[in-house]
């Protein structure tokens, strides 16, 4: 294997130990320590500090004011009704759960891109939506005791935040494959901040930083800075060297990081239910990233002509 390969591979595995390690991270701040919506403005806000800050140092890239206007309204989808509705729903479920919900993405991009760029649905991909959709139906509807802990509830609006990202993944393909990532995360993370301060601003005037203790900062540094920020990089350094199909096949990774991470902190077990969820939905995801794209489905027409 090459060596700029086996480093995306690296890279692609770092970041989602890191994005895995956040949802207890975040979860064990929520709420006592500190407001949803003060967390997901303080990520927002940091990563918009930090990629403008990375950015001075790299090469500018042009972006024609038509662009700039796409960014404003793909920051939405990407970030503002992404972020805030998943970290609200983290505070109201485990973070295990929550992780498993988050592996629905490439089974929900493919249904909207079939919808929206018409992307074939071939049976491969048939039968891991249905393989995928029964794991997440077991783990959000299965549990009856979590319908009084809210956590069929919070499950339901991480749900809502994977299907805003899947949506900005379709419907702002072309605009995301013509900028560099830094481009890309710079003018989003900023219009989300924009965007997501009028939503934060009570949140933020009531809350007394003054009180966060050594604990909860160093938990808050994590989310932006490492959560956020390097993960970001990293998938960036994996996305230039490997296949779409190899990246959704590492989101894996979070739901097991997740999980040990959250019954050793002690804010969460692992349940059967869970096992059998999890199994569902990576089966589901694996069908999914292992039928071909309509790029492959055409290459292959025009060789049996020829």
């Amino acid at each position: 294997m090459e060596r700029k390969k086996i480093n995306g591979h690296i890279a692609l595995f770092a970041a989602n130990i890191l994005f895995g390690l956040n949802n207890p991270v975040s979860r064990s701040l929520m709420p006592e320590t500190i407001d949803p919506y003060v967390l997901t403005f303080f990520r927002v806000g940091g990563g918009m500090v930090l990629f403008w800050g990375a950015s001075l140092f790299m090469k500018k890239e042009k972006v024609p004011p038509r662009d700039i206007l796409m960014f404003f309204f793909a920051a939405i989808l990407s970030l503002t009704t992404n972020q805030f509705p998943f970290i609200v729903g983290l505070s109201m479920t485990s973070p295990i759960e929550a992780s498993i919900v988050v592996t629905m993405l490439p089974i929900l991009s493919m249904i909207f891109a079939a919808i929206i760029i018409r992307e074939p649905i071939t049976f491969k991909k048939a039968v891991g939506v249905l393989i995928g959709a029964s794991g997440a139906l077991i783990l959000i509807l299965g549990n009856k005791a979590s319908i009084g802990t809210g956590n069929l509830k919070g499950n339901l609006i991480v749900l809502g935040a994977v299907i805003s990202f899947s949506l900005y993944l379709t419907i702002f393909k072309d605009l995301i494959s013509r900028y560099k990532p830094f481009t890309i995360m710079k003018w989003m993370f900023l219009f989300s901040t924009i965007q997501s301060y009028p939503f934060c601003h009570k949140a933020l005037m009531s809350t007394d930083f003054t009180s966060f203790d050594t604990s909860a900062t160093l938990r808050i540094i994590y989310v932006v800075v490492f959560a956020t920020f390097i993960s970001y990089i990293l998938l960036a350094v994996g996305q230039k060297v490997l296949r779409p199909t190899t990246l959704s096949m590492y989101n894996y990774v979070q739901p097991i990081v997740a999980s040990i991470a959250a019954v050793f902190m002690g804010i969460d077990h692992f349940g059967f239910d869970k096992i059998i969820s999890a199994l569902l939905v990576f089966a589901g995801v694996y069908f999914v990233t292992q039928s071909k794209s309509k790029e492959q489905l055409d290459a292959d027409k025009l060789k049996k002509i020829s």
